[in-house]
């Protein structure tokens, strides 16, 4: 018989089986768990979701890339370089609205922090990454508070941008999962210009208010105006019928920092001067 056999492990420790496809649903279990305990421990109630565009630029970066362009495309005029310096342009335009997230979450992080007696109450939520995401997490930083950054693992890794408070950054697998954190908290979400995953994350949230499948009040600010009235015609899919007019009070354009600010102050007072326990909240339907 054999003496030397060695040791069977646990099932919880064993690395090979907990990465297996038969393992998923603890998978899934442990990125609902560890992140509601973590919120837990820091005393966590209500957070307000910033999304928008990984590729938005800050302003003197997106400034540099056009002139190196402009300066490329005037000693060698080609066609791609013209549509380079097209998009370039566009860019130094959308570059208004990461100092524009940096300036919103100041203002909240700050007033949350006064309301609170020097308690932050509410805190600047993002996806994590760069862009709109690393501008609000830099304005909760800029403010003296802390931010949550839930990021996730990427083909083309994420990563998680240095604004982020270290205590509360997350790393998913699983979007549905990041997505329920990014909502099950949120007492107010601010939708910047964004691509595919921006308009997943208002469209779902719409759906779900206009579903009844949220119950409480989610002001819904949506940030430029002008961005927006081009990539998607609201008013014209409540003429066309597949949306109510009443639909369209789920959310709001604003065009500046301070504009939001006021607006969602108005929405947010009760959150950041009660201690109401959030378990005894009604957030969805059951």
């Amino acid at each position: 018989m054999a003496t030397n056999r060695k040791k069977p492990e646990k099932a919880y420790k064993n690395l090979q089986f907990l990465t297996s496809p038969e393992a998923r649903p603890i998978r899934i279990l442990a990125e609902f768990t560890e992140p509601s305990v973590r919120f837990r421990k820091f005393g966590i109630h209500s957070t307000v979701v910033f999304f928008g565009s990984a590729r938005v630029r800050p302003h003197d970066v997106a400034k540099k890339e056009l002139k190196v362009i402009a300066d490329a495309y005037e000693e060698h005029p080609s066609e791609e370089l013209e549509k380079e310096l097209s998009a370039a342009r566009l860019r130094l335009r959308l570059s208004k609205y990461y100092e524009d997230a940096t300036e919103l979450a100041r203002l909240l992080t700050e007033w949350a922090i006064e309301k609170g007696n020097g308690k932050q109450a509410l805190y600047v939520c993002t996806g994590g990454g760069p862009g709109i995401m690393e501008a609000a997490n830099k304005g909760a930083y800029l403010a003296g508070g802390k931010s949550i950054g839930l990021n996730i693992s990427l083909p083309h890794e994420q990563e998680p941008n240095p604004y982020i408070s270290e205590e509360l950054g997350f790393e998913f697998h699983y979007f549905f999962m990041r997505k329920y954190w990014l909502v099950y908290l949120a007492k107010a979400l601010i939708i910047f210009p964004g691509g595919f995953g921006t308009l997943d994350e208002l469209m779902e949230v719409l759906t779900l208010l206009q579903t009844g499948k949220i119950h409480r009040p989610l002001p819904i600010v949506v940030f430029g105006q002008d961005y927006w009235q081009e990539i998607i015609d609201f008013e014209a899919m409540a003429r066309w019928g597949t949306i109510a007019f009443n639909d369209l009070n789920f959310f709001k354009f604003v065009n500046s920092a301070e504009e939001g600010f006021h607006y969602l102050k108005k929405h947010l007072e009760k959150w950041v001067t009660s201690d109401l326990d959030p378990e005894n909240e009604v957030r969805f339907s059951r």
